[in-house]
Formats: structure tokens, sequence, C-alpha cells
């Protein structure tokens, strides 16, 4: 049988259509040896219904802090490449043992670290973006019947050396892995069974939720959740790429991420998230003239802190004279405070005040769009409970409020009530959407395909940057950004 575009599909005895499946474990699923053997048996009955399977591993969990902690204890201030060199064994020992697992079930199966299975990366140590995947050994060891397993979280440089990816680097492979393939489904498996309309920690209503959009993601990726890294979400976005966050040792279905449809847009809101890493800092009655903000935000960009939430008041007619408020990263509250006091005097500013002891709380849902009122509903949710807004930031699908970090839980809980979010959608299915595994083949007909997923991608090999949201480069902040809504941080 050949897919529509060209490509042969194999169709297994009991009538399914076979479906290569690249499956990723993060390392709270593999964080001992009987963990890595219960992840074995699931990637083998896969295999054994009649799908390839790639599987993608990351580091036993603690194993990546350990390494840390073993290199600075040999220097506190070890060399990028040599502590690159270091990290990538987490993600190599998890692999190897997940092969010797699957050895010792009798299955055919071999593993690959990150240069092995063709992909090379560009961009500094500890924070290199995959440039290039060449899957041709994989797809040579697919097609002789075995498991294959990929270390994640790593690549080779064009110097020949090895360079990791950064915090959430497995999930990136795991994406980049299944656009070069063309796979037809990228399964995360994590602690978690799947996205919440809220962090189940802060709020015990929290609901799964049985699909979510590429764009609401992104939006909760980037505001605070902690499932999905933000850049394997876009570049699935980009490749129409499913992905499937499940828990790893749970049959129960998860959440498929994939494309919007008009379902989706019936409920204004569909997550709450919160993020506790958050500073403001604000330069008083500096000039109010064309080039002030761009000088401000230029000693930031410089220093390569990234600026989240802008306001300038207006100024008192007469005095041009106004207040300029911007928020960063907790952790870099020190080193920006110090900046713009160095700034201060250049610009003419009256001084510099600092607050760390804030919160953000966004509301996301693609439904904002044609829904009026969600703002007034928002602000009045949080009045009633008594919390003072400082500072509001929106775009097309979220909305999000700079508040005092002591009541940023309340927040969470108030709003997620008053969207009554813990109620299922009309409509909504128990089923995470489609599952590649349960096509059935129509008598005479080519099975279903999903929209191109852009020009270049060839089976031996892929080039990135996409067309449209380069990797070579540090993938932009959303403009419409949020973060998933579960605990527990993939790498």
């Amino acid at each position: 049988m050949r897919r529509r575009d060209g490509r042969q599909t194999r169709v297994a005895a009991h009538g399914f259509i076979m479906s290569l499946i690249v499956q990723k474990y993060g390392g709270s699923s593999v964080a001992d040896l009987e963990l890595i053997r219960g992840v074995a048996r699931k990637a083998i009955a896969a295999k054994n219904e009649g799908h390839r399977v790639v599987v993608v591993l990351s580091a036993m969990k603690g194993e990546t802090d350990r390494l840390i902690r073993l290199a600075r204890t040999a220097s506190p201030d070890p060399a990028p490449r040599e502590l690159d060199s270091i990290l990538s064994t987490g993600e190599q020992i998890s692999c190897a043992l997940f092969a010797l697992c699957c050895q010792t079930m009798g299955e055919k199966v071999k593993s690959f670290l990150g240069f092995q299975a063709g992909i090379t990366t560009v961009g500094p140590h500890s924070k290199a973006r995959i440039g290039n995947i060449d899957p041709s050994r994989i797809t040579t060891e697919l097609a002789k019947g075995r498991l294959v397993a990929v270390a994640g979280f790593q690549g080779l440089d064009r110097n020949g050396d090895i360079t990791t990816l950064g915090r959430g680097g497995s999930d990136t492979t795991a994406v980049a892995l299944a656009i070069a393939m063309s796979a037809d489904m990228c399964e995360i498996y994590t602690d978690v069974d799947g996205i919440y309309t809220t962090d189940p920690n802060v709020c015990s209503n929290a609901r799964r939720m049985d699909r979510i959009c590429y764009e609401e993601m992104l939006e909760l990726s980037s505001l605070g959740a902690k499932v999905m890294e933000i850049r394997s979400v876009e570049l699935a976005m980009n490749h129409g790429i499913p992905i499937h966050v499940r828990h790893a040792h749970s049959p129960r279905k998860g959440t498929l991420i994939c494309r919007e449809d008009p379902s989706m847009e019936r409920t204004p809101v569909r997550g709450v998230t919160h993020s506790m890493n958050e500073a403001r800092i604000t330069l008083l009655r500096v000039k109010d003239e064309p080039g002030v903000a761009a000088r401000i935000l230029q000693v930031a960009a410089k220093a390569e802190i990234v600026v989240d939430v802008i306001v300038q008041n207006k100024s008192t007619e007469g005095e041009m004279r106004t207040d300029l408020s911007f928020t960063v990263p907790a952790q870099e509250f020190p080193r920006t405070m110090e900046l713009m006091q160095g700034l201060a005097g250049e610009l003419q500013a009256e001084g510099v005040v600092g607050d760390d002891e804030i919160a953000k709380v966004s509301i996301v849902g693609v439904g904002m769009r044609n829904h009026a009122g969600v703002a007034s509903k928002m602000f009045q949710a949080l009045a009633s409970e008594g919390i003072n807004i400082s500072m509001i930031t929106t775009s097309e699908i979220k909305i999000s409020c700079i508040i005092e970090k002591k009541y940023a839980e309340l927040a969470v809980r108030a709003l997620h009530d008053a969207f009554e979010l813990s109620k299922a959608p009309e409509g909504e299915t128990v089923s995470a959407g489609w599952d590649p595994r349960r096509r059935k083949t129509p008598a005479g007909k080519a099975p279903p395909r999903r929209p191109a997923r852009g020009p270049g991608l060839r089976q031996t090999r892929w080039r990135i940057p996409p067309p449209s949201v380069p990797v070579s480069v540090p993938l932009p902040h959303p403009s419409s950004s949020v973060r998933p809504l579960a605990p527990g941080t993939p790498k």
C-alpha cells in the first residue's frame, strides 16, 4: 500500500497500518533498573503490534545533577566542552541499559549515541541546537526488524565535539527525529498522565485534557508549565507532528498535542498556569522621549537577560518624565539591578527600585479570540480574593497578570474555579485523539495523510532549520507564551 506522498506503507497481519513511532522516556521513567525494564517491555509491546519503534532516553533521574556536582568538585568552573562530555554520559548509560534489558527479553535492539544517530548541532556547549539529522543508520536497523534506542540531549558539532542541548533537550531530540523520519507520532512518556488544566499540586480538581493545540501548549510552556520543552512543541507545530503526552507506566491515554480544530474555540479559557520565577525592576522618572526604552532594553539584551512584561506609565503633562517597569527571571534579578543602577545616571533617572516577591499568573485559550469579557472575568476573580494586579500583558490567546508572590496559588485556584475548568467541555471525548496504532486499513484505500510538513524533508537526510522557525538560532519567545500544566521537568 502506498501513502499519498508516494512512500510505501506496510500493513500488519491484524489489519492495522504499521506506524513509525518515536517514544521518549524522561528521567523519572528510567530512574532505576526495574523502571528501565518496564520501559523495555512497553517498547517491545509496541513493536509486537507491528510498528517500527525508535526510543529516545533521558538520563536516570538525578544523574545529570550528580554529574554536574562531580564536575564542579573537580573544578569550580568546569570548561563547557569537558562538562558536556561528562553530562552526555547520563543518557549513554540509560540507553545502553535499555538495550541490555531488551536483549535479555529476547528482543533485537541497537542503541546509538547522539552522533551515531546522525545528530549534528550548532551553537555553544550546554546550549546547542540541532542543526542536521541523518537518520540513515536508524532506518537501516529498523528495516532489519530491530528496536532502535537513541541517547537524547546530545549531538556532535562541526568540530567533532560532543554538545548538549540544555534542559528538556531529550524532548527536542525525540521530536526532531520524528520529523526527520516522517514518523506518525511522537510519544512523550513522563511521570504524569497528560496535560492538566492547571497544576494538580496546586488545585485538587485540575482536569486532564484529552487534546490541546500547539499554540496553547507553547503559551503554557513559556509561562511556567513544566511538562513539555518549548522548542520541541514549536518544532512539532511547524511540521505537523502530533505529540502524545502520557504516563510511562500506565496504559491510560494521555493528552494529544495537535493542530487546532473548531471545537477548541468553544471554551474561552483552557488552562491556568503560574510562575514564581519572576522579578520586577522599575526605573523612576526617566525622560519620556524616543530612544530611552530602547537604551534600557539594549543593556539587558547585551547581557543576555530575557525581558518579559514591559509597562511604561504616561508622563505628567509638562514634565515629560515617566516610570518604566519590566520583569526578568528571578535568577537574573541581582545582575539586572546592578546594570540598571549603572544606567540610571546616564538616563538621569531619579532611581531604580526592584521587587523579587512577585509571581505571574496566566490564563490561556484559543477561544479568547472570539469570546468577549474574558479579561474582566479574570480581573473580577482576582479582586474577589483581594488580589491586586500590578502589571498586565496580553496576546491573542493569553492574559498574564503580575501579582504578589504570596497570592500565586490562591489566584490559580480562583481562576480555575471562575472559568469552571474542572468541567469537561461539551462534546469532549475520553480519547486522547488520533492514535496511529488503531488506524484500521480501509479496503482498497490509502490511509489518511496529515498535511505536508514542509519542503526539503527527505527520508535519508533532514536539514534543520525548517522553513518558518529556524532551530539553528535560538527559538524566539512566542508572542503568545505559556507553559504546560503538570509537574515534572522533562529532559
